[in-house]
């Protein structure tokens, strides 16, 4: 190097790509604004819902989503379920209001990379975003004590027709959406009724979804 030459700069960190998507107008913003502060986060695209969240995704292939799980049109695990269905390389990362036990394990089964709770401060979630983009499996401490003492009971096929019940639908009609017998249909439900220690079908909705079972 001769004396005209400026020393070369070191380089800086290199620049993580984020799709953000919330539903909530107030809440995607102020997130947006806060990561742009970051100086190695770059949030290329937000998204209202979870179709929305694939779409930006797939235009986008950033390397992380941090996604809502309750959104309208598909969930947050449901996008990564999809995502991971498709093998994209995107990591997930989901925020979520309430450290709700089931929601950690059906998580856990979409291959998300990140679960952190909303209240958590902006430099947290920044640094979950990190890991997770340098490959390793981040979950907040709060969700795996709730995780840790409040296993689901509820199998694959209960939670299924729970859930297609919740509406109040008939028997004939759940079991003829879920291509069952009615008979089975209701052994289903008798059986996630006892499980959540309820008295009906309504009940056992109710508790289901609060834990994050639905």
């Amino acid at each position: 190097m001769t004396a005209d030459e400026p020393p070369h700069a070191a380089p800086g960190p290199r620049t993580i790509t984020v799709v953000l998507a919330e539903d909530q107008a107030m809440v995607r913003g102020a997130f947006a604004a806060l990561l742009a502060l970051e100086d190695d986060v770059d949030v290329v695209a937000t998204a209202v819902d979870g179709p929305a969240a694939l779409v930006a995704v797939q235009a986008h292939d950033p390397d992380v989503l941090l996604t809502d799980i309750e959104m309208p049109g598909a969930t947050g695990l449901e996008v990564a379920a999809a995502l991971g269905a498709r093998r994209a390389r995107t990591r997930v990362v989901l925020v979520t209001t309430f450290a709700r036990s089931g929601y950690l394990r059906r998580a856990m089964d979409a291959g998300v990379a990140g679960y952190v709770l909303k209240d958590a401060p902006i430099e947290q979630l920044a640094d979950v975003v990190r890991r997770v983009h340098a490959g390793e499996r981040v979950v907040d401490p709060a969700l795996a004590v709730a995780a840790w003492d409040a296993a689901d009971p509820l199998t694959d096929r209960e939670r299924e027709v729970l859930a297609a019940s919740a509406t109040g639908r008939p028997h004939g009609e759940v079991a003829a959406a879920l291509h069952l017998a009615e008979g089975t249909v209701r052994n289903y439900l008798s059986s996630a009724i006892a499980k959540t220690g309820t008295r009906n079908r309504v009940e056992a909705v109710a508790v289901a979804t609060e834990r994050g079972w639905l």
